[in-house]
């Protein structure tokens, strides 16, 4: 595709993805990709390890490419899907950008908020769509959750708290150097509980300020691996968000419970996957499906990653618009960024970051 000409929407073939890096969250994408094959197609792949990008390679039938610039030059890939180190994003989304196509980012987006900034600033210039990946909003556990906020069951919402009890020991950070550094990775908050920061805004609306506090307690990495942030939302609620990589001996929990003037909800499990707490002050019709939201998981990804390319291919055909774009994906990172600013300042941040 030339860079000079912005991507447009397909019609009357398969969308045509590629995927950057071959890691362990790029299996996710292959699998999600696959359930869409009537719409939906694998053309190249790309990975600096040749290893990772053979067993790719093969797994998709794809061309494989060892350089994301030889790829941009030589695939008709429509859409570039980054599941490269975080610290990589921004300058990868934007060469991608320019060379006309659409672009799909795993989380966090990237690790400093200016970097986020150009991201979305150069996927306006070049006419092309940005979409994070927020894969766990599309739980049917969370989708009742949303549901339930969106109508305003609870009354007043007084309380959030959010809890991500994980284990990463230190084989998980050692395994590449990348893991568990500020440039490239970012810390237990950003990175293993960035997804949960994200039910921050997306569940309770907009946040007016944070107070966190960071520590690396056990593991040997430049980032935190246990971290506690403060949480006051603009409709005055209170909450906080605890995160750990230090789990006894595997993942523990990952859980929001909510609680308002007139109902209390708790979605636990390792990864927001039962719910283990469903009252109202009232009744309807969706309560008797509560237990089937309910699914076991043995994967903290949880299995969302198939509904999301739902809309990433309809938006891509013109007959949705996008759930999460790059817009949407800068209100987690402001919230994750001003609470690295709090720890390391030692004082509240409010939001926005900038007027």
């Amino acid at each position: 595709m030339p860079a000079s000409r912005p991507a447009s929407l397909v019609s009357g073939r398969k969308v045509r993805f590629a995927v950057i890096g071959c890691g362990r969250i790029a299996g996710k994408h292959f699998e999600a990709l696959k359930s869409h094959a009537a719409n939906a197609e694998i053309t190249a792949v790309c990975d600096t390890d040749p290893r990772a990008l053979a067993a790719a390679a093969t797994a998709t039938g794809a061309k494989g490419f060892a350089d994301l610039r030889e790829l941009l030059a030589q695939s008709d890939a429509d859409v570039v899907v980054l599941c490269t180190p975080s610290g990589m994003h921004p300058n990868q989304v934007i060469a991608v950008a320019e060379s006309g196509r659409h672009v799909v980012t795993e989380k966090p987006m990237a690790t400093r908020w200016a970097d986020g900034l150009r991201m979305v600033q150069a996927c306006d210039r070049a006419g092309v769509r940005l979409f994070v990946v927020k894969q766990n909003r599309r739980n049917a556990t969370l989708q009742l959750l949303k549901r339930a906020v969106e109508q305003r069951r609870f009354g007043r919402i007084y309380m959030a708290t959010i809890n991500v009890f994980w284990n990463r020991p230190q084989s998980y950070f050692d395994s590449a150097a990348w893991r568990g550094t500020w440039e490239f990775d970012g810390g237990a908050l950003m990175n293993q509980a960035s997804h949960y920061v994200d039910l921050l805004d997306w569940l309770m609306g907009p946040v007016e300020s944070v107070q966190a506090y960071v520590a690396t307690l056990a593991r040997h990495i430049e980032v935190e691996d246990t971290a506690t942030v403060g949480v006051r939302w603009r409709s005055g609620a209170l909450g906080s968000v605890n995160v750990t990589m230090l789990a006894y001996k595997q993942n523990f929990e990952g859980a929001i419970t909510i609680l308002g003037e007139n109902g209390t909800v708790r979605v636990g499990g390792v990864a927001v996957n039962q719910i283990q707490h469903w009252e109202f002050a009232d009744t309807r019709p969706e309560d008797a499906t509560v237990k089937e939201a309910s699914y076991a998981t043995t994967s903290v990804y949880g299995f969302g990653h198939p509904l999301y390319y739902d809309n990433v291919i309809n938006t891509l055909r013109g007959s949705a618009e996008a759930e999460t774009d790059g817009r949407e994906g800068l209100r987690s990172l402001e919230i994750l960024i001003a609470s690295y600013t709090s720890a390391r300042d030692g004082r509240r941040v409010a939001l926005p970051l900038e007027f």
